[in-house]
């Protein structure tokens, strides 16, 4: 089922979501339903609170070369945590919380994950580039934090006035 995603300035996307404690059809159902949504919106991640549902849960979806979004591709995160990080990279970001805005965000070039399948099963996983970056932004997600609040002062201020002007058509 496509669930509606959030957006800005919702203030439900700054709350912090819960550790997934249950891990059964409920958390099955979120997950499924969250991939259709955001194959259906043309997204590569989506975070659980996006769809407004507080829970540590996260999936991502990157294309392949030739642009597919395979789903024996998808990667489910349930409760992730960062565990290392290494170099930095300049990536032109989006979101479906803030939709057709765009802006480079500096984040680590690499990453080693710890987190659970949706059948609780502990896993790891080491990242880099677009999958890394994809990762970092969905765990700020989780964490009630977006990527416009990583901008300079200067472009965050001006994509406020934007937005603004955007919400009132």
């Amino acid at each position: 089922m496509i669930r509606e995603i959030i957006t800005y300035p919702n203030k439900r996307l700054f709350l912090r979501s819960k550790e997934v404690e249950e891990f059964d059809k409920k958390l099955a159902v979120l997950l499924d339903d969250m991939y259709e949504t955001m194959i259906h919106k043309k997204g590569i991640g989506l975070a659980a609170i996006q769809v407004d549902v507080p829970l540590r849960a996260l999936i991502i979806n990157l294309p392949t070369p030739e642009g597919e979004q395979k789903k024996e591709d998808l990667l489910e995160l349930i409760n992730p945590q960062i565990v290392k990080t290494e170099g930095s990279i300049v990536y032109t970001e989006g979101c479906l919380s803030i939709p057709e805005y765009y802006e480079d965000v500096e984040r680590a070039n690499w990453v080693k994950v710890k987190y659970q399948d949706r059948d609780g099963n502990e896993k790891s996983l080491e990242a880099e580039g677009l999958l890394a970056v994809a990762i970092q932004h969905e765990i700020d997600h989780l964490d009630g934090h977006l990527f416009i609040e990583k901008l300079p002062y200067f472009k965050r201020k001006k994509f406020e006035k934007e937005w603004k002007k955007r919400v009132k058509r």
